[in-house]
Formats: structure tokens, sequence, C-alpha cells
């Protein structure tokens, strides 16, 4: 028998634990069943051809809002051309209409709903014709007549109880490694599918232990955890964090998603003192509105927070991702303006933008008439419009949204975005203007490559100033930016003349002295590799009518930004 667990991912770089961990969970029957992963970037028909050509027996879907069109297309198709192949769902998508959804979708047998471990591994039985269907919890299924019959729902999982998923490092090069100490939430958000399941459950700290040496062991680049909130149990977080910082070898990074809030100065500290790089963190901000906070039964003092992100800031050692929702209630446009430039105050490394989605189960979805909330039918359920926020209000958010993407989170225009919302009365604001440039000016839809960001940037600066010595001064901010990030070949046209300094950069790196001095990490190159592998600019004088030259050093970078090490150096 020949069994497909059948994942599409959301991103090429993405592997889905769920899929993994149902086979390496069946037990018995793990050789009967093969994965197979694809991404939504893949044409439904180039799936739909993989699949059909694995000729299975049985053909198991992992269903969330970003896949489930293309699975309802794939497996539509399947049944068509290949009847006799027996066909089920899995997932958060299929877990909270399993039978409106079996009644519609006539194509597909039957739906697991719920934690799926114990549940796939007692269907592997029935299909192998050791247990009866009957006896199976947590499933939804088609009967020989017809009609959709219900089982009774399956109690959660023993974390601890389960195989550790990957075995071959080898199967996830270049791609994110998804890992799980915990499921469930303390908390009831509104908004998140992950307050329906109250009971928190925590994987055993030794295995937990035994299982995260294996990723350093295996020099992963990443590992992400998907514990709702990380930091829920404080003896487990910091066995956890204390673990790794012991055992790292400076290759690994762990990402985890917490409640900033609930951080002491004890575990502050602590992350204070770890490498560079070896955690990031993302924190859910959502809304600085208190009235939001509270309808959404989310009971986080935003003040708190932000002090306790500050804190984390000042040790310029961990990447804060930090987290906004619009269209929650009882916050409008001007309201939501204001969350904005309260979490935009903080300056994390990445700041998310994102859109509110009914989700299916969720408290959200019941109250919706309440909120005047009008979203996709279709997944991803997005928000519209509210009874605060129209949707010309949301479009706006949309541009915004963009800008910040395009410009604040790709960490290339940092000093640059610094100088320039000076100039503008709040962050929002700017951003928002430069939203209006791109759509006045066509920019829209448009594929531009990094350095034609760059000159759009210029050309907007360009337009909002009327002062030529301002501009003049912006272009040598976006040349350091530029520089600071990359050694570029193609200068920029907009970037000053530097063939008066050519001579006296070609003297620099000659001088034995400077090599003592500046090129640590260079030894064994020549002077030529050197002055290829690095750069140097001129920007304008000091006060003091002196020369301004900087020194890029590539081979040394922040581990936290990617920026290159600066150094002001004197050539004459």
């Amino acid at each position: 028998m020949k069994i497909l667990l059948t994942a599409i991912n959301a991103k090429y770089i993405h592997s889905n634990l769920a899929v993994y961990s149902l086979k390496a969970n069946c037990g018995i029957y793990e050789n009967q069943v093969k994965l197979m992963e694809y991404s939504i970037n893949q044409y439904p028909e180039e799936i739909f051809r993989s699949l059909y050509r694995e000729h299975a027996d049985i053909l198991c879907f992992s269903c969330y809002i970003w896949n489930i069109e293309i699975v309802r297309q794939v497996a539509g198709w399947i049944r068509q051309v290949s009847p006799e192949t027996v066909i089920w769902l899995g997932g958060p998508e299929v877990s909270f209409d399993v039978e409106e959804r079996l009644s519609s979708w006539k194509f597909i047998d039957g739906i697991m709903y719920g934690e799926g471990e114990d549940t796939f591994r007692e269907m592997m039985s029935v299909w192998n014709g050791d247990m009866s269907v009957e006896d199976v919890r947590g499933i939804g299924h088609r009967q020989e007549d017809g009609t959709v019959h219900m089982h009774a729902a399956r109690p959660f999982v023993d974390m601890s109880s389960l195989d550790f998923v990957y075995k071959h490092p080898e199967d996830f090069k270049n791609k994110i490694i998804y890992y799980e100490t915990s499921r469930g939430c303390p908390f009831q958000c509104s908004y998140c599918l992950s307050s329906v399941e109250k009971q928190v459950r925590f994987r055993n700290i030794d295995l937990v232990k035994k299982e995260l040496q294996q990723f350093i062991d295996w020099e992963v680049p990443q590992v992400k955890f998907v514990d709702r909130t990380f930091n829920c149990r404080r003896d487990h977080s910091m066995n956890i964090l204390k673990f790794i910082k012991k055992q790292d070898r400076g290759k690994t990074n762990f990402h985890f998603e917490v409640t900033a809030d609930l951080l002491t100065e004890e575990e502050i500290e602590f992350m204070a003192g770890l490498r560079p790089g070896l955690i990031q963190l993302e924190i859910g901000v959502q809304s600085t509105n208190p009235e939001t906070l509270k309808e959404i039964r989310r009971y986080v003092s935003f003040d708190k927070l932000s002090g306790i992100v500050k804190k984390i800031h000042e040790g310029h050692n961990i990447h804060q991702h930090l987290d906004l929702i619009a269209g929650l209630p009882f916050e409008n446009l001007e309201r939501f303006i204001q969350s904005f430039n309260d979490v935009y105050e903080l300056k994390p490394e990445q700041l998310q933008l994102g859109f509110l989605k009914v989700l299916k189960g969720s408290y959200m979805r019941e109250k919706a008439e309440d909120y005047g909330l009008i979203y996709q039918p279709e997944p991803p359920y997005e928000v519209m419009a509210t009874k605060w926020l129209s949707y010309e209000d949301i479009l706006a958010l949309k541009s915004v949204e963009e800008m910040v993407e395009v410009y604040y989170n790709s960490r290339q225009f940092e000093n640059s975005l610094d100088w320039l919302e000076k100039n503008f009365n709040s962050p929002f604001e700017m951003y928002r203007s430069l939203a209006d440039y791109y759509e006045t000016r066509g920019l829209n839809g448009v594929s531009h490559s990094r350095m034609s960001r760059y000159e759009i940037l210029l050309d907007f600066v360009t337009s909002c100033l009327e002062n030529s010595e301002e501009a003049d001064t912006f272009k040598q901010i976006l040349t350091y930016d530029l520089y600071l990030r990359e050694n570029v070949k193609n200068r920029p046209a907009w970037a000053s003349d530097q063939d008066p300094y050519k001579h006296l950069y070609v003297e620099f790196f000659k001088n034995e002295e400077n090599r003592r001095k500046y090129f640590d990490g260079y030894e064994g190159y020549t002077t030529k590799q050197i002055q290829r592998m690095t750069h140097i600019e001129h920007f304008g004088k000091n006060e003091d009518d002196t020369d301004i030259f900087i020194w890029f050093d590539y081979l040394n970078r922040d581990p936290l930004t990617y920026k290159s090490r600066t150094e002001e150096v004197k050539l004459w």
C-alpha cells in the first residue's frame, strides 16, 4: 500500500512540520508513507501531474488558508482521473467545518480534525485492515451510502510521546526547520485559533535538549519554534535558553514567539549575554489601543511591553520582529496610525503590518456581525472593512504596508529613513507620502530592482525638498546606506564623483601601517584583493573643513543587521 502525505507550503524554504510528524509517528506503517512537498508558487497542474504519477492508494493533504484552494483543485482533478484513489484532508483549515466540507466536496472521502498523529496512525491501521474505522476518533468520513458520519473528538496528544521528526538533515538543506516544544496557548486572543486549545502541554525538557543538540550538531542555519507563546512557562523557556547558550557553535539561530510583557528582569539580563544573532524574538503587539486590546482579550500593557523591547534593543544582540494587525475592533484609521507610530518608535529590526484574518473556529468570526466585519468569503478570509475602517482605509494601509516592507524591513535604507522622517510629522505620514508617490507615478505593480528602489527614493525626496543642499545631503546618506550593505560594482549615477580621491585610496591600501591597523582578518590577501573586497568613500567635509573618508569592511559584518563594519580613516 502506498500513502502520500502532501504539503503545499507558502514558500520553497518552508518545510511542513505536520506531515513530517505524522510520518514519524505512524509506527510500523512508516515505510508505507511518502512525503510530497510543493509550494503555492508552483502551478496546480504541475502539482497534480506529480501526484498522479505516484499512483498512490491513499492521498492525504495538509490544509491551511494559504493552500486550500490549490488542494481543492488538485484533489478534484485526482478524483476525476483516478476515482479509485482514496483522498483525505487534515489541518486547521478543515478542522472547524468538517461536516459542511464533506457535504460540499464530494471528491474527498474523509477529514482528520484536530491533532493528527494518533489519528493518522489509527487510520493507517484501518487502511491496512488492522482496525475498524468506527473505532477511530477525531475524524469525519463519507459512508458507503454517501452520508457523512462524524466521530467524537480525540483527547490531546502527550507531547513527550511523539518521536523526533527530523532524521535526515540533508532533506532540509536551504530550508527553515520548524520545531515545537509545546502546544496550546494560555491566552484567549479572539482572532487566533490557538485560543480554542486552552490546555498548554510541554515536551519533556530532556527530549528537547537532545533534539536541539541534533540541530546544533548539524549546524542548521535556523530553527523556528512554533510554540504559540514560548515564554508562557518560565522554567521551560529558561532551560532552553541556557542550553542553547552553553552548546552554541556560532552557526544556528533560534526563533521564538514570545509575550514580551511576561519577560522578567532575570530573563532579559540573561538574554543580554547571548551571542549576537543566536536568537530572534517575534512579539505580537497587534495594537496599542487599550480598548481594542481589552475587546480582543489580549491583556497586555503596551507601556510595559515597550520598556522591555527597548531594554532588549540596548543589548544589540537580538533581532526583534514586532507585529501589528489592522482591522481589529474599536480601531479606526486615526487610532491605527497611532498604534503604527507607537511601535515604529521602538525601531524593531522588523515591523510587520498585517491584516485581520477572520478564521473559521475563532471567536472573532462569531463576533463578525457585531463588529461589522466584511471579509473575503474565501481563504485567507482577510478583512475588507469594519465598523471603524472603510475599504478605502484598508487600501491606504495596504499601500503603507508595501512601503514598510520594501524600505524599512529590507534594512537597506536605515539611515536614509531616519533622516527623511524628520521632514514629516510622523513615520506613518512619511510612508503614506511615499506610497502616494508610487501611486501617482505609476510605480506599483512593477518588479523593481534593488538599485531602482534607491533611485525612486531619491526622486521622492528631491520632489519633497525645496533646498538643493538638503537633497545633496540626502544623496550622501543614501550612498552610505548603499555601501553599508553591499560593495556594489556598478556605481549609481547620483553618487558623488570619487575620481579626485582614487590615488589616495590606492596609497591607503598599499600602506603597511594601514594593513596592521585596519585589515584584521585580511591576512594572506594581496593589496589589490583587499581593495576589491572593501570600499572607501569620500563624504564631504567636517565642520573644521577636513575631509571625511569612510572605509567599509565587508569581511566583518554586524551579525544582527548584516551591515559592514565602518571606520573613518585619514588619507592625508
